[in-house]
């Protein structure tokens, strides 16, 4: 599922990847950066955690004039008075004049690195607003942003990852150079899909599958040998032998006419009885006045 990721977000998505002291997930991101720009797409990268050098650190130079990077490192809160990008122009407006002042084509994909910043000095319900906002569309196609989930309280993150179409948890690995990926998707449908993955990122920043881990296959076999069968224990028995089955679908249930009765009832043969009537003078009354055969 990681590989799929990779190869392309759908528009309108919201991929955050969640990472935390333990592991870092900047070199996934980078990773996904480059992927992007393999596929000629053009990015713009709101640069908050890390300089501009260190985030054009193991990208290809012929790729980065598709890659906007506004430099929010040096004054993220505009106290220079010429700052590149501030935390309060993390709004819908601003993100697309921003984004409108290179030509392209097509619609940009929008990166934020990170989260954290803007969770550190707005309200998160203004942060969730505006990432909505930018999954409808317009100047940006997708989103893909990183949360540091050790930084804020634990419904600030939920908040803010139930945004997401895509979400990564990443996590070390057995060994140094392995890491976890636990993977959420939700689709269009409404779907969710989970996995979870190992991966290692060479220097190159190519993301390299290795395997599932072990303990993911042995918790499901688990599960279904502790599922408990609702009829070991009861004092009747649930289920039939061939031989009452087969009883029972030769029983005819009562008034349950067959094929052969209701021929005989419908298209009566010579012979059968028949009921006469004749009406009596005294039969016929009025259906208005009952009562005209009485003297009174």
């Amino acid at each position: 599922m990681l590989s799929e990721i990779l190869q392309g977000i759908e528009t309108g998505g919201l991929l955050i990847i969640r990472d935390s002291c333990s592991y870092s997930g900047r070199d996934l991101l980078k990773s996904l950066i480059s992927a992007a720009l393999n596929r000629e797409e053009v990015i713009h990268v709101l640069c908050f955690d890390v300089s501009e050098e260190e985030l054009r650190d193991g990208l290809k130079p012929s790729d980065t004039q598709r890659l906007h990077i506004h430099n929010a490192y040096l004054d993220p809160l505009g106290w220079t008075g010429h700052p590149n990008f501030t935390v309060q122009q993390f709004n819908l407006k601003d993100l697309t004049d921003l984004v409108k002042q290179t030509s392209q084509p097509k619609p940009a994909m929008l990166v934020i690195d990170s989260l954290s910043w803007m969770l550190r000095h707005m309200t998160p319900p203004a942060v969730c607003q505006t990432l909505q906002q930018l999954r409808k569309g317009g100047a940006v196609r997708a989103v893909i942003a990183l949360l540091h989930t050790d930084m804020h309280q634990r419904g600030t993150v939920g908040s803010v990852c139930h945004l997401a179409t895509s979400l990564i948890s990443v996590a070390p690995g057995v060994k140094g150079n392995e890491a976890v990926a636990k993977i959420t998707k939700r689709s269009k449908s409404g779907k969710v899909i989970q996995n979870e993955e190992i991966f290692c990122i060479t220097e190159d920043l190519t993301v390299t599958m290795l395997s599932k881990p072990c303990h993911a296959e042995t918790k499901t076999n688990n599960t279904e040998e502790e599922q408990a069968d609702p009829t070991a224990n009861l004092t009747f028995n649930l289920r039939l032998s061939d031989a009452e089955l087969e009883a029972k679908q030769k029983l005819t249930l009562p008034f349950v006419f067959s094929n052969e009765k209701k021929t005989a009832l419908l298209h009566p043969g010579p012979g059968s009885g028949r009921i006469l009537y004749e009406p009596d003078a005294n039969d016929d009354y009025d259906q208005e006045d009952p009562d005209d055969d009485l003297d009174v």
